[in-house]
């Protein structure tokens, strides 16, 4: 493993401590509420709309949630692991059979519309991925208090006198 992937997965590791990254794919509604800067003033704004796409990978990727507003489709695409966003909550699960929906662009209606996916289906692999991504970013988390001791030991400050 290079040097970068090593510090990409230890700032991946970091966020995922700090807040939970639910796993979610295209076709599902997710509620993301992001933290906006007005002057001096922050605040936490819901962004609710349905996940068109997933890109990227490690600390580069990104999602993008469609919503209609007042008649209008808005995109937005949030960075997965930026520090703008306060949470990220799973209202419902769709079923596509895609990973991009882009051609919900050009549907009103009915037909822009995604079947819910029941529970049963999807069960089994939700917690696969919660397993393996715990594992994961516990043994990251490791490994970063592993080095934070060593450089503290190294430096002379994890001694008492």
């Amino acid at each position: 493993m290079n040097i970068i992937q090593q510090l990409e997965k230890e700032q991946v590791a970091i966020v995922a401590a700090q807040r939970a990254v639910p796993v979610f794919g295209a076709g599902d509604t997710v509620i993301v509420n992001v933290k906006v800067v007005e002057g001096e003033r922050t605040r936490v704004q819901a962004y609710e709309g349905v996940c068109i796409a997933r890109s990227g990978g490690s600390i580069n990727e990104n999602f993008t949630v469609r919503k209609m507003s007042y008649g209008e489709g808005v995109e937005r695409v949030f960075p997965v692991y930026s520090p703008l966003i306060d949470s990220i909550k799973v209202v419902r699960r769709g079923e596509v059979r895609r990973a991009k929906l882009y051609y919900l662009r050009d549907r009103t209606g009915k037909s822009a519309r995604i079947i819910e996916r029941r529970a049963s289906e999807f069960e089994d692999q939700v917690d696969m991925e919660v397993a393996a991504s715990t594992a994961v970013s516990a043994a990251a988390n490791a490994e970063i208090k592993a080095k934070a001791k060593a450089e503290a030991k190294a430096s002379g400050k994890g001694k008492k006198k």
